[in-house]
């Protein structure tokens, strides 16, 4: 698993946010974009691009991308 594929799996799940301004240091709960809807994309597309199962805890418990990318990670 690289950084630059999840950063772009993760920037594939908002529409109106240009995927340049998603980036490893991103705090994504700052994005206009952010939502729960989005938190769920993002434990559907964990689960399917990694085999690895997030929780919404997991999620809350991370700020930027890069430390996202770093739990699904430390589970694969």
């Amino acid at each position: 698993m690289q950084l630059d594929e999840f950063i772009s799996n993760f920037a594939d799940l908002f529409d109106d946010t240009d995927a340049s301004e998603i980036t490893a240091s991103t705090n994504y709960r700052e994005l206009e974009e952010w939502s729960s809807l989005i938190a769920l994309s993002v434990i559907a597309m964990v689960d399917d691009e990694y085999d690895v199962t997030l929780k919404g805890n997991d999620i809350t418990g991370c700020t930027t991308v890069e430390d996202l990318f770093n739990l699904v990670q430390s589970k694969a």
